[in-house]
């Protein structure tokens, strides 16, 4: 009834505000209420619009969030276009060529973006980059 949904309106929780320590608001916090601090996780995810049921995972009606949205992997942020790839492309090829056993084409084509490697060469570009970039760094 209506009394009902009154008087749990005054302890409802608000989800979007803090208490003077910063912590989320509960059912009996009191007094001035601020905003909460957002923490962005880097680098973003792209999840489908399914994810209006991760409520569900959170409250446990649902066994995992997996089954409850699709995510969208960004080629943009990955791994290897934001940090092997760079590397990649500083280093010289016949150090690359040498160290990996690979030869010039398939890495040139790596290198300018036509191609994306095999898991074994993938493997191989990947440990070389890390290798080149400590000698870099010293």
């Amino acid at each position: 009834n209506y009394g009902d949904v009154l008087e749990e309106y005054e302890f409802h929780e608000e989800a979007k505000c803090a208490d003077a320590n910063g912590a989320p608001c509960d059912k009996q916090t009191v007094g001035l209420l601020r905003r909460r601090h957002v923490s962005i996780e880097w680098p973003p995810r792209f999840i489908g619009k399914e994810s209006n049921k991760l409520e569900d995972v959170d409250e446990g009606r649902a066994p995992h969030a997996g089954d409850v949205y699709t995510e969208y992997p960004d080629s943009r942020h990955d791994q290897w276009t934001s940090k092997i790839l760079p590397v990649l492309k500083r280093a010289p090829l016949s150090a690359i060529m040498e160290a990996t056993g690979m030869s010039r084409r398939p890495i040139q084509r790596i290198r300018n973006g036509q191609a994306r490697p095999t898991a074994h060469h993938g493997a191989l570009l990947k440990a070389f980059a890390q290798e080149w970039a400590t000698k870099l760094a010293e």
